[in-house]
């Protein structure tokens, strides 16, 4: 080994990083993500705790400054701090820990760092966070629409950094004397000249949007589509309701309520409020099935696609909610409000068609077949408006530049101009995004959500679903779904960006990227086999920004929808439905990529690849020996790594959801992604035979399972991070053979990788006493359930013990002939380590977790303290025990193990202060200490 380890090969502070990633999802204002939806995005934390992990160096392989274990361990800790104050939210803008961490890249890198290269750049969190911890950002897509977010954050502000903004109302002021920092500057032109396009658009468009019936501002007009009932005596005209909930607060309930003149057989609402509650919807179970309100009959799903695809659905207003002096009102909608609405008529239409993902955009089976369907008239008027002003807010934009004495050299932004035409080029893209987070606010998927009295925006999903009753939002309203509000997301999030170090996005095939990046370390976040139709999802919002950035960004937005052809995705509709045609693609496409960039990525550095690892069905073992996970799309990456050329040295799983969320708490949710640690195998490499690589395995496997378990990785996590070690001594040679002589298959290999650590977690049963073997045997036949005597009787002989023993070790109850573990509630809420005769291990974990759930933090640490040396061998035992609980299913208690284990750090953390202050109040009283 040629290179030096660096720290993220060896070791990292995973539960600082996933508790960062995971608080991260709650943060909104300033946050990157909030600029322009992506799908899937990696938590900054992550990014910028991988990247720094992936440049220092790991002690171990600087024994000149570390000579013994003890002083790596101290600089390793020394280094976590720095990753645990780097992840935090607060700190992304703190130039004290940002330099801290940059002076060790620069220290580690000998002063000359090299640029990062993400491939795959999605929505830019890789190179944003290379960029913030002053590294050069390159990156690149397909997608012309993830080229253009991860432009707007690494490109252009650093481009315009420290420059004032150009607008007559702000260009003169300062921040309390102080120059305008970063992109600051830019920001105030975005909000000023979005303020100016909501007044030109108010004045084309306002007439559209009327007054409440007081007078007051209508933030949201609700609808509800309908269709002919199926029913020939009745005919009427079916609103197609899903609630009648318009409001589920606490004292302001409110709902409406369908009137029904059997007469005329039309339906009109009414709202309600107060105590009671609506009737029942008139929708029926899943699926698309609708009562009639007036008849009765139900129209099946059948009868509401054929009416849909042949532009017979209609639309039928349900309620305004408006904007009152104590907050929202809702009134009843009247036919002036109707009429109005049917004046909006468009000039132009996107009628580029949808996808036929019928995973992830379900609407043309409705009828709603291109892009225009997923709008009301109003809408589509709205969203022309604001995206025509785009370019006039261009105009002025350079006028304004020019006047502010921004010197200007003629070169637009997208050919790497600087002055003032490229400025005016920056501020139209940023205008545009706030377009398209218009167009996310503004179609007939956005839905109300009665609970939070808000819009439900378009992508509140990975998909393009049908919705039945829609809000249609009020651009010119100060609430909910307004075009300020769109300003304001896209401005907050530029006051908050480094706009620092030089970044680069451009539209490239990974495939082709070839030598053009060389001496760039790797770290990127590849498209997910099938799970997420990338292109099909973001047409929604490139048909908005080729009509406001064609001219900013001719061959970007060349195309009339985004490539698809080439997108790494096994989605097999492309193929005619053709799965295994769809799975060659994306495997041959990946190891195309995989091979391009082997090339050029930088020899000292490792790869790191984001995957997010999908829980697919168990499916039978290759050696026949029991269940092995499967994931197509995780073989396929792993192949395609080790096919390029690439060995595998690691792999952490990164969580990016809280441990409270109702998925976790009652399943076993797997870590929102692993990522993979890799180098380029050497050339030389050689081939062994299966015998062999069982034996490496099983040689050196178990130390990086006892480091993992050591850092208390979650149980749940483990097999998963076993892949690393175990797939570092399958790819470090060009070949593992079979006994015939066939090379063994991924999956092959990661079933033994699987058996061996089973084996590791068996071998751990030495270290327990006779008490808990026992308990263990019984808990994997038995679980928590009642068991014969005799057969209790005959495993006590085997594990040395006694019945009557377990008894009065206080774990076990047998009366009549049965035998059953006592279960967590059933223990002794006096109980105490220190006092206990007959100590066993499980014991320890029992109340440890009983302790935890039901008291919290410190009782357990207090268990811990007293545990009389069996504290660690009890966290060993909750690996053992989770997976038990995993091959057998039972998710409730697997999680009550995890949960253990993930507090461990914390546990000992203040079992440890707490001993350290006891022994301090015994030494001052025996005088032992001044």
């Amino acid at each position: 080994m040629s290179y030096r380890k660096k720290l993220i090969e060896v070791a990292l502070p995973l539960e600082a990083i996933n508790r960062e990633s995971a608080r991260e999802k709650s943060i909104r204002h300033g946050h990157p993500s909030t600029l322009h939806l992506w799908w899937a995005r990696r938590p900054l934390a992550a990014c910028r705790a991988v990247l720094f992990a992936s440049l220092v160096d790991d002690p171990s392989t600087r024994p000149d400054e570390f000579p013994t274990p003890e002083d790596q361990e101290r600089e390793r800790r020394r280094l976590f701090r720095i990753i645990e104050d780097l992840v935090k939210w607060e700190n992304t803008t703190s130039e004290k820990v940002l330099n801290e961490a940059r002076a060790e890249i620069l220290k580690a890198t000998g002063g000359n760092p090299p640029a990062v290269l993400d491939p795959f750049c999605g929505g830019g969190s890789i190179p944003l966070e290379a960029q913030r911890l002053g590294l050069t950002a390159l990156a690149s897509d397909l997608n012309p629409v993830a080229v253009l977010i991860t432009k707007a954050l690494i490109e252009i502000p650093p481009r315009f950094a420290g420059l004032p903004p150009v607008n007559p109302q702000d260009r003169s002021k300062s921040f309390a004397g102080t120059p305008w920092r970063g992109a600051a500057g830019l920001a105030a032109d975005i909000r000023y000249y979005g303020r100016w396009m909501r007044a030109q658009a108010e004045k084309r468009i306002g007439h559209l949007y009327p007054k409440g019936p007081n007078g007051e501002t209508v933030i949201a007009w609700l609808w509800a589509r309908t269709v002919k009932c199926p029913n020939p005596a009745c005919g009427a005209q079916m609103p197609l309701v899903r609630s009648f909930w318009l409001s589920k607060k606490k004292g302001k309930e409110a709902w409406v309520e369908p009137v029904v003149d059997q007469r005329s057989k039309t339906v009109r609402f009414e709202v309600r409020s107060g105590s009671g509650g609506p009737p029942e919807p008139p929708k029926v179970g899943r699926g698309a099935k609708f009562k009639c309100l007036c008849c009765g009959q139900t129209a099946p799903d059948e009868h509401i696609k054929a009416e849909g695809c042949l532009k017979r659905m209609g639309v039928q207003l349900l309620a305004l909610v408006c904007d009152g002096k104590n907050g929202r009102n809702y009134c009843n909608g009247d036919r002036e409000q109707e009429e109005i609405y049917y004046q909006a008529i468009p000039t132009w239409r996107p009628d580029e068609e949808l996808s036929e993902d019928k995973r992830a955009i379900w609407c043309p089976l409705y009828g709603l077949k291109t892009f225009a369907d997923l709008f009301t008239p109003r809408q589509l008027v709205a969203l022309t408006a604001f995206s025509d002003l785009v370019g006039k807010a261009r105009e002025r934009v350079l006028a304004d530049a020019r006047g502010a004495g921004l010197a200007d050299d003629g070169v637009p932004l997208n050919n790497g101009g600087a002055g003032a035409t490229a400025y005016a080029d920056a501020v139209a893209t940023y205008l545009a995004l706030a377009v398209d987070k218009a167009a996310d606010y503004w179609s007939t998927i956005c839905s109300w959500h009665a609970g939070r009295d808000t819009i439900r925006n378009t992508f509140a999903r990975q998909a393009i679903p049908m919705t039945w009753d829609f809000a249609e939002g009020n651009p010119f309203s100060n609430s909910t779904g307004n075009w300020l509000s769109c300003i304001a997301w896209v401005e907050k999030v530029l006051e908050s960006l480094p706009a620092a170090s030089p970044g680069s996005a451009k539209q490239y095939d990974a495939r082709d990227i070839k030598g053009d990046f060389t001496g760039a370390i790797l770290a990127t976040d590849p498209p997910y086999y099938d799970n997420i139709g990338y292109a099909d999802l973001s047409d929604f919002f490139y048909i908005w920004l080729r009509r406001a950035l064609s001219n900013v960004f001719p061959d970007l937005f060349r195309t009339l929808l985004t490539p698809k052809e080439s997108e790494l995705v096994a989605i097999s509709y492309r193929f005619n439905g053709d799965r295994q045609a769809a799975q060659a693609h994306f495997r041959d496409g990946l190891q195309q990529a995989f091979s391009s960039l082997h090339g050029c990525v930088h020899q000292e550095y490792p790869v790191t690849i984001y995957y997010a690892f999908k829980q697919a069905e168990q499916e039978e073992d290759p050696d026949g020996e029991g269940p092995v996970l499967a994931s197509t799309g995780w073989e396929t990456m792993l192949s395609g790594l080790i096919d390029a050329g690439f060995q595998i040295t690691g792999t952490w799983p990164m969580r990016t959801e809280l441990n409270n969320r109702p998925v976790a708490t009652g399943t076993n949710a797997l870590a929102s992604s692993i990522v993979l640690v890799c180098r380029p195998r050497p050339q030389d490499a050689s081939f062994i035979t299966r015998r062999e690589f069982l034996t490496a395995l099983r040689r050196e496997l178990p130390a990086a399972l006892d480091h993992l378990q050591r850092g208390s990785i979650a149980p749940v996590d483990l097999a998963q991070s076993a892949i690393g070690p175990g797939m570092a001594v399958f790819s470090r040679y060009s070949r593992v053979l079979e006994a015939d002589g066939t090379p063994m298959s991924i999956r092959t290999a990661l079933s033994l990788i699987n058996h061996v650590l089973d084996e590791y977690l068996a071998e751990q049963e030495s270290e327990y006493d006779s008490d808990t073997r026992w308990a263990l045997a019984w808990f994997e036949q038995f679980g928590m359930q009642e068991g014969p005597y005799g057969v209790a009787e005959t495993l006590s002989k085997a594990k040395n013990t006694a019945v009557g023993g377990l008894v009065e070790a206080g774990i076990l109850s047998a009366r009549a002939g049965k035998v059953r573990l006592l279960a967590r509630n059933e223990l002794s809420g006096h109980w105490s380590p220190v006092k206990d005769k007959r100590l066993t291990v499980w014991e320890v974990a029992q109340h440890l977790i009983r302790a935890l759930d039901e008291q919290g933090e410190d009782a357990a640490a207090a268990i811990l303290r007293e545990a009389r040396g069996k504290g660690e061998s009890a966290r060993d035992l909750a690996y053992r025990l989770y997976s038990v609980c995993e091959r057998k299913g039972w998710a409730a208690e697997a999680m009550a193990y995890n949960r253990l284990v993930v507090a461990w750090p914390r546990l000992s953390e203040l079992a440890q202060a707490k001993a350290g202050t006891r022994f301090e109040q015994v030494a001052m009283e025996t005088g032992d200490i001044e």
